[in-house]
């Protein structure tokens, strides 16, 4: 294991979606072997961009080892990535046994005992880190502790990769060829978070949109329009960056024909739960990039934005084309991780890979104690302005 410390890492990406993470981690320098998701239209996007890996497109408990080594066709694993679904695992606390999630994430789990990579990627929502899911987090650690893997866990913003998105995802990494994983530093951000390059915004991206041959996907004007005549009055009012949460941004923006006609007294908080009417901020990062069209409005036209300029805000290239349905698409873009984001990460592991321990180490010294470990996880997670402590050039 790890004798050749200069080679290609190759790896399988678990509950893909559309492959955001893959995408990143092979602009890294990774080769993705197999992407594996029950989502068919997801699966399609991944085969059309992924053309050198396999695809298994089912139910992952049905991905039996002789069909796992079939489709890797005796090519070593260097890492098993993914976001399986794990809020439901715990066997403390609340933790549901019968929850439907757990056995996904056990799938996960088995897949990694199959084929033993040196490195383990699961990404998840932030609310992981929260103390009600210590239990989860606990159960995550012990499991793969027990594989021998040496686990940490941070929440990374992605506008601090490049990003034009404040998009936060709970990331854990986990390595048996290492004393412990290693995140990488921040690439861009504000100048307060010690970043190379300043923050990237959506006006810095939101018209560059074709390909180098000249090719527009995804970007079909006429599905962003909108079609309701009132909302597309109030929507013209709306300033660029701004949008309807508070009465005084009623009162702001809207003359009495084009109130709403709620009872501000009565709604909790006596505030919307999110901005409605919502346009997109040039000078600025996106908010998170939902899966459906009607979170947010272009910045300066009275419309949605389509489904290419959402992909680009997540930092897809142009020549990602995603396959089926627009609320397919939708789906698939808002769910991904922004592939600048999965760079970081692969660009993390092919450090770990080079800095990895002695081949004749015993297993068992190159574990490390979790119990004092997950006492501090969540303070640290949520720290988005230090800078990590090792650094991946």
């Amino acid at each position: 294991m790890a004798k050749n410390k200069d080679q290609k890492l190759n790896f399988i990406d678990v509950f893909a979606g559309a492959g955001g993470l893959s995408c990143g981690m092979e602009m890294a320098g990774m080769d993705c072997l197999l992407g594996v998701d029950y989502d068919k239209y997801a699966m399609e996007t991944f085969a059309k961009n992924h053309k050198k890996a396999e695809v298994y497109c089912g139910d992952i408990r049905k991905l039996t080892k002789n069909k796992l080594d079939e489709l890797l066709k005796n090519k070593p694993v260097h890492a098993v990535v993914g976001g399986p679904p794990c809020q439901g695992f715990s066997t403390a606390g609340n933790g549901d046994p019968k929850d439907e999630r757990n056995v996904l994430f056990l799938e996960f789990v088995r897949i990694v005992r199959l084929t033993r990579p040196y490195f383990v990627v699961m990404e998840n929502v932030t609310g992981l880190v929260a103390k009600k899911n210590e239990g989860v987090l606990k159960d995550i650690f012990s499991r793969f502790h027990r594989l021998g893997y040496n686990l940490d866990v941070q929440v990374m913003s992605a506008h601090n990769y490049g990003v034009p998105e404040k998009r936060r995802r709970t990331i854990i990494i986990g390595t048996r060829i290492n004393d412990a994983p290693i995140y990488p530093d921040f690439t861009h951000g504000d100048p307060q978070e010690d970043a190379k390059k300043k923050t990237v915004t959506v006006g810095d991206i939101i018209f560059d949109l074709k390909t180098k041959s000249g090719k527009l996907h995804n970007h079909d004007i006429a599905t962003a329009e909108v079609k309701n005549k009132l909302d597309g009055k109030r929507l013209a009012r709306i300033p660029e960056g701004k949008g309807i949460r508070y009465e005084r941004d009623e009162l702001a923006y809207f003359p009495k024909s084009l109130k709403l006609g709620v009872n501000w007294k009565e709604i909790p908080e006596n505030r919307f739960r999110q901005s409605k009417y919502q346009r997109l901020d040039r000078l600025s990062p996106s908010p998170t990039i939902m899966t459906h069209r009607h979170s947010y409005f272009h910045p300066t036209e009275n419309r949605y934005l389509t489904a290419r300029e959402a992909a680009r805000i997540q930092s897809f290239p142009n020549n990602f084309e995603f396959m089926g349905p627009l609320s397919a698409q939708w789906r698939q873009i808002g769910n991904a991780v922004p592939p600048l984001l999965g760079k970081a990460i692969g660009k993390a592991l092919t450090k770990l890979h080079k800095v990895a321990l002695p081949e004749d180490l015993d297993f068992k010294k190159r574990l490390k104690p979790n119990d004092n470990k997950i006492q501090f996880q969540r303070g640290k997670a949520f720290v988005y302005k230090e800078k990590p402590q090792a650094q991946v050039n």
